[in-house]
């Protein structure tokens, strides 16, 4: 008896599904702490000028009555930060948009979407993590004096966020809602929270007023509401602390009081504070060649370096 069965034809066909799915993405963190931006810019240029005046001396004696007082000099210091063009793009034929069984175009526009706020963000870390300000771990069995003495033991320590805290306060820094803020590599936070006792963190959903939390928060610790980012600063193997180079990898926590950042950007042309998407011109004969990208005109600079403080150190389970 003849049976027609599934290797009899071609007609059973593997299923594709229709639903794009993309890599695995974090979230865009470390522009939310860019709280020094133009507000009064008198016009278009290459790059933003901030002026800081400085303190005037403390008067602690007592003045003449009968005697004028001899006036002081005002002083400043400026900032800039410098524009620059940042962008990327992708470009899809006719014949892969006509034969596709998936929407190109709205792939396209979601990878560019993405990679914008992916390249920013990788932007501005660079910028923190290059700051002046910074101490060491002191987790290990012997504490670091330098990125290239960091061993994989030298954990951060509740003591680390104390030291910190109390030089920024030190030096006067600015609050954000009477709290600073951090930002922290998972690798580093699996130790930190495994090592310091579970009672002294307080969740965001334990927050007397849990408005305003930060995107990725998660938790407050000594003074400091930490947010966990695997953008956090991470030197792959900068410590040769076994006599041979490339041996640990280190990490860099980030905490940070207001005006420890700036960004300026263009404000002509279509620009603005975040980056833009552009649909370019379809320059071949037959209009197969469809272009889109983002284009964005700005910059990213250290404001105060003493409102940013790096604490550097090494990870249980980081690479080695």
């Amino acid at each position: 008896m003849a049976v027609t069965q599934a290797s009899s034809l071609t007609s059973d066909q593997v299923a594709f599904d229709r639903l794009a799915y993309f890599a695995l993405r974090s979230e865009m963190l470390f522009d939310q702490a860019a709280d020094v931006q133009p507000t009064a810019q008198a016009m278009p240029g290459s790059g933003v000028t901030f002026t800081i005046f400085s303190e005037l001396a403390q008067v602690t004696s007592a003045i003449s009555e009968t005697a004028d007082i001899t006036p002081v000099t005002m002083g400043d210091s400026q900032v800039t930060v410098t524009l620059a063009e940042y962008g990327n793009t992708v470009l899809t034929t006719a014949k892969l948009r006509g034969t596709a069984f998936l929407d190109i175009d709205s792939a396209a526009a979601n990878l560019i979407g993405y990679n914008a706020g992916d390249s920013l963000d990788a932007i501005v870390s660079a910028v923190l993590s290059a700051g002046s300000n910074v101490n060491y771990a002191t987790g290990g069995a012997t504490d670091p004096t330098s990125r290239t003495t960091i061993n994989s033991d030298d954990a951060l320590t509740a003591s680390d966020v104390r030291l910190t805290v109390a030089q920024l306060r030190k030096a006067n820094v600015p609050t954000y809602n009477g709290h600073y803020m951090g930002y922290i590599h998972p690798d580093v936070s699996y130790d930190f929270r495994s090592n310091t006792d579970a009672a002294a963190w307080r969740t965001p959903a334990n927050y007397v007023n849990p408005t305003g939390i930060y995107n990725g928060e998660i938790g407050m610790f000594e003074g400091v509401r930490f947010i966990e980012t695997p953008r956090a600063p991470l030197f792959a193997d900068a410590s040769n602390n076994s006599g041979s180079t490339g041996t640990t990898d280190v990490y860099a926590t980030l905490i940070m009081g207001r005006q420890a950042l700036a960004k300026a950007f263009s404000f002509t042309d279509g620009n603005g504070a975040f980056p833009k998407i552009v649909r370019g011109l379809t320059t071949d004969s037959l209009l197969r060649f469809n272009p889109i990208g983002w284009y964005w005109l700005g910059g990213y600079g250290r404001f105060r370096e003493a409102a940013l403080r790096r604490v550097e150190g090494g990870s249980s389970i980081g690479s080695n």
